[in-house]
């Protein structure tokens, strides 16, 4: 935009082209849609446009468009010339390349700076054949850019025998699924050359799955839409080293940067399109700005600009004029009409092209009569002679770019040829290919038709191709080829599944956590050792059960959490073994309720700790209402809440067996399925809940007296069960089959040795090796 109004102040300043008029502009936003673009033309040519669309005129009303510079895009221009035809309004594009719009019976009014993809084509097939590439991919986009390009190339290759391995079309915009399946083929296929008629933004999704596929063997040839994007290199370098691309030619405009960088603040509050632009630059917000185009978040946010920016002081895509390809192009467009203009001002009456030799009205403008001079207008600009066809198309010159990597690892596009149609045979196109870098070192690469397929794929006959020439595509999951060049696989049976060289159908794995396995086999030994290890305190309790140690802390309780913590030793082992329903239901009730008792019993431990040392103060009677009976009943309270959750799970959606394939598609995973992930987590929530309460008692009464407190003890025993179980969750979530079942039974045992170890041990150790701590006197002793 800012190309085409330094053209048009450059014109007016010039004496020797219209001296004698001065131009002006509208300026529109096509927004790359079809109905905007349309609407925005109309009120062009009928001298409509909005007040702040950008304009040197006066009398906006009067001041019509006797031609339009644009659109950008084949779709978008051909929509717009089909609304303008009964205007005869002269479009000049500067990057439409679709062959389609040469046709001047269906677009008469159309001219463009842009070569068309007719020649374009041209080029493409004379490279591919003078590397002896005779087998490449194609793909593109569902456009009609791209459906007339590859056209167009098909037909030109076929002329020097090379054949298209395969052609690909992806949606705009492009669909994940698709794009995996393209890039899938590409890895599959022999052709190692790849043609990509795209813009940017499909490049860019079509190589990132690339690397996520390791497609990394591929050399690109690119369209002119993006043989020169600098912005793919940075992330893509090592996919694009090497790629050869041919480029529309470059311009250097003299005092074009300086126009650039001389915008200014003032400037840029007087048009949307400025302040989007100042705005997102310097990410500041012009005061009263007229922008209401924002990008990400807090751009609402920002604060206001000072008025001081300059453009000069910071680097963007907008300032850098090192590659003026296409806005050479709205250049050469300007100059066009400014010459179509001149011409018509030259004029003499009665020797005019016109009926009775009259000349064309230059006030106001009239549009077919300008497009009738443009189309016959030739001229000089920059050294280069500009001319068009019958077809309103520029003789065609590209420069052959190749992307190399400089030794500060920044993209160097160097020409190492270029291609004049205007040159008849091999003369059209010279290649320098000593200057030529490959992505694969100095050799050329290599790229003809397929060998035969091997077993586990099948061929892809590719349709008006030779049958000699074919992709050979690895079967499907779940399918095998157990011939050579076998052109359709064979789906394995529901029960078995391909082998690794997907040539042969093998049963399917199935997989649980089972006794005769290693990981099964050391959960079951543990299992029976902690109900052995408690087992046996429970046995030293009973023998020293009228010692003080064994008295202190409620003997009733220790008992009672000794024999529960024996039942969740021994419920792991409900975890190994084939599953069934049954099976399934018993074992996430049994270890819900088996661990609800022993922290019922550990918190109402603790409560005793409290009482007790409350109740040896002088006058307190506070022991009678927390007394054996009360401490049984307490444990049986909130284990009754456990079981109520368990019974509304298991009458609702109770736990099952299952077999599962999702995760791995050859092996039958049998597991448990819990059924209702909300009574799952509600047993393991109410169970956390208790040990909070448990540890905050606790923890509040590891200060008492250390010779009669056991809360000390209690605290590091629900930090261990905190620890593990909280480590538990995220294991559990991320793993699958069998694991899952095995750290679900580690989770079990490590929390039940953790409250063995952490309460007992102390005492048994006391007990047994310093029996002269185990008196009365000591406990009692401060």
């Amino acid at each position: 935009m800012r190309t085409m109004t330094f053209a048009v102040e450059e014109i007016n300043q010039k004496q020797d082209l219209l001296p004698h008029l001065k131009l002006g502009y509208h300026i529109r936003d096509s927004c790359d849609d079809i109905p905007v673009s349309m609407t925005n033309a109309l009120l062009l040519v009928n001298g409509q446009p909005d007040k702040d669309s950008g304009s040197t005129c006066t009398d906006l009303h009067k001041k019509v468009s006797p031609a339009i510079v644009g659109d950008a895009g084949s779709g978008v221009s051909m929509a717009v010339l089909r609304t303008l035809g009964s205007f005869h309004v002269p479009l000049v594009s500067y990057f439409a390349s679709c062959s389609c719009l040469s046709d001047q019976k269906e677009f008469p009014a159309f001219m463009r700076t842009m070569p068309s993809d007719a020649f374009q084509t041209k080029a493409l097939a004379k490279l591919v054949s003078h590397f002896h590439w005779t087998w490449v991919g194609v793909i593109g986009v569902e456009s009609d850019y791209a459906r007339f390009a590859i056209q167009l190339f098909l037909q030109e290759a076929a002329r020097y025998h090379v054949c298209a391995a395969y052609v690909h079309f992806l949606s705009l915009p492009p669909i994940k699924d698709a794009v995996v399946d393209l890039v899938r083929i590409m890895k599959t296929s022999s052709a190692k050359v790849v043609l990509s008629v795209a813009g940017d933004s499909e490049m860019r999704t079509i190589l990132t799955e690339c690397r996520r596929q390791n497609v990394t063997d591929l050399l690109w040839i690119a369209s002119e839409a993006w043989s020169t994007s600098q912005s793919l290199w940075t992330d893509f370098e090592d996919l694009l080293v090497g790629t050869l691309g041919f480029a529309i030619r470059r311009g250097d405009i003299p005092g074009l940067g300086m126009h650039l960088t001389s915008l200014q603040t003032s400037q840029a509050l007087t048009l949307h399109f400025m302040a989007e632009f100042w705005e997102e630059t310097f990410n500041c917000r012009l005061n009263s700005s007229v922008n209401t185009h924002t990008h990400g978040e807090g751009a609402n946010n920002r604060e206001l600009c000072s008025g001081h920016e300059e453009l000069n002081e910071v680097y963007s895509a907008y300032t850098d004029v090192s590659q003026l390809r296409v806005s050479y192009n709205v250049y050469k467009a300007v100059y066009l009409i400014a010459h179509a203009l001149h011409n018509m001002s030259l004029c003499v009456p009665g020797k005019g092209p016109f009926s009775n030799g009259t000349c064309g009205s230059l006030s106001p403008v009239v549009p077919w009569q300008l497009l009738h001079y443009m189309k016959q207008t030739t001229f000089t600009t920059l050294g280069e002679e500009v001319r068009f066809d019958e077809n309103g198309d520029p003789i065609a010159t590209y420069d052959l770019m190749n992307w190399q990597k400089g030794q500060d690892g920044l993209l160097r596009l160097v020409k190492v040829g270029y291609y004049d149609d205007s040159l008849a045979g091999e003369k059209g196109l010279i290649i320098n290919e000593s200057a030529v870098r490959w992505h694969k070192g100095f050799q050329t690469p290599v790229s003809i038709c397929s060998k035969g397929c091997q077993p586990g794929f099948r061929k892809a006959i590719r349709k008006g191709q030779p049958t000699c020439c074919f992709d050979c595509i690895p079967c499907a999951e779940g399918e095998i080829s157990n011939e050579t060049d076998s052109v359709n696989c064979l789906t394995c049976s529901e029960d078995t599944w391909p082998n690794q060289a997907q040539n042969h159908c093998i049963p399917k794995t199935i997989e649980f956590l089972s006794f005769h396995e290693t990981m099964g086999i050391v959960l079951w030994v543990v299992s029976a050792f902690g109900a052995f290890a408690t087992v046996a305190v429970l046995g030293v309790f009973v023998i020293y059960r009228k010692t003080p140690m064994v008295r202190a802390n409620n003997m009733e309780l220790s008992f009672l959490l000794l024999l529960f913590l024996c039942a969740c030793f021994l419920i792991g082992l409900t975890f190994i073994g084939e599953p069934t329903d049954w099976f399934c239901q018993i074992r996430y009730t049994a270890f819900g309720i088996s661990f609800t008792l022993c922290i019922s019993c550990i918190l109402a431990k603790t409560v005793v700790v409290m009482m007790a040392f409350r109740a040896t103060l002088p006058g307190s009677n506070v022991m009678k209402w927390f007394g054996p009976a009360k401490q049984r009943a307490s444990v049986i309270i909130c284990t009754s809440i456990q079981v109520l959750i368990c019974i509304i799970w298991l009458t609702t959606r109770p736990p099952y067996a299952a077999h599962n394939t999702r995760f791995l598609s050859a092996t039958i995973i049998l597991e448990c399925v819990v059924g209702s992930e909300v009574g799952f987590w509600c047993v393991l929530g109410y169970i956390g809940l208790l040990a909070c309460m448990c540890f905050l008692m606790a923890f509040l009464a590891r200060k008492l007296p250390d010779n009669f407190n056991e809360a000390k003890f209690i605290t590091f025993s629900m930090l261990i069960f905190f620890a593990v179980w909280i480590t538990f969750i995220p294991v559990y979530v991320s793993t699958s089959g069998k694991y899952t079942v095995a750290v679900h039974v580690f989770a079990i045992l490590a929390s039940a040795f953790g409250l063995l170890f952490c309460i007992f041990i102390p005492k048994c150790y006391i007990i047994l090796l310093k029996p002269e701590k185990n008196s009365r006197q000591h406990m009692m002793r401060k």
